[in-house]
């Protein structure tokens, strides 16, 4: 048996509030009890809203409510390579086709579905451009991102997700592809996240299936809500851990609060 590999891979763009820390310290419960691994992974590929701040401050914060974890730290941004990679990977198998469609295009051309990140579905204007000129305009120059090919894919994700972005214009590598990839290169055998991120399972399932990557065993945990019943979000202003501990609550108050001793 091979022992289980847990990780808590948070994105630097705000300061961790309580529903991070609840993901965190149920990983590492769970590797402790199962005699597993905990690992953290830094998940920062979208450069425009990843800063080196939130970085250091997701360290102290984790280290303040008694954490532990393995070095060094996988910080996505610096390992691109191996998410072009799988990327090439896909375009030799052509499971992917590139799209040079603005964001303007694509809203406007839209199908009336949304997927599960809140965008409109794609309309596949760009499926349907035949290979020659696509590689033309991609040795022109031209800005292109990278989309699955679900039509002739023919998976279960096809209906939710559509022909996902998974190599955008602007970042490279969407999350996607990063976090299967990284998955598989840290030997994680247990993803344990919030619901929030459960639609994205079966898309992440497909393209492990389609890169030859092992499948974790996925459990997806309630989330930690507000006053008002709404989930916890950086993006929303959600009180951050260091705020708490600013105003004198101790780790022993947040562990008790979130249910572990």
């Amino acid at each position: 048996m091979s022992v289980p590999v847990f990780r808590f891979a948070p994105s630097p763009n705000g300061f961790l509030h309580l529903g991070h820390a609840y993901s965190a310290l149920l990983n590492s419960s769970l590797a402790a009890k199962y005699q597993g691994r905990f690992l953290l992974r830094i998940e920062d590929t979208d450069g425009s809203r990843a800063r080196s701040e939130f970085v250091t401050a997701i360290f102290e914060d984790l280290a303040w409510i008694g954490l532990e974890w393995e070095r060094p730290v996988r910080i996505q941004s610096e390992h691109f390579a191996d998410y072009e990679a799988s990327l090439a990977q896909l375009r030799k198998i052509g499971a992917i086709y590139p799209c040079f469609c603005s964001r303007r295009h694509v809203q406007a051309n839209a199908l009336a579905a949304r997927d599960p990140d809140g965008q409109p579905l794609y309309g596949g204007t760009c499926r349907l451009l035949p290979r020659p000129v696509a590689e033309r305009r991609i040795a022109g120059g031209d800005a292109h991102g990278w989309r699955l090919d679900m039509a002739s894919l023919g998976d279960n994700a096809a209906a939710v997700w559509g022909d996902a972005m998974i190599a955008k214009r602007t970042v490279g590598s969407s999350y996607h592809v990063a976090v299967v990839t990284d998955d598989a290169l840290q030997g994680i055998t247990h993803v344990v996240r919030g619901r929030d991120i459960e639609p994205a399972t079966p898309l992440h399932m497909l393209l492990q299936r389609l890169l030859g990557l092992p499948t974790p065993q996925y459990q997806h945990h309630d989330l930690i809500k507000g006053a008002d019943g709404r989930k916890l979000s950086k993006s929303e202003g959600s009180t951050a851990l260091r705020q708490l501990r600013s105003e004198g609550m101790a780790p022993s108050e947040i562990r008790q609060i979130l249910g572990f001793p």
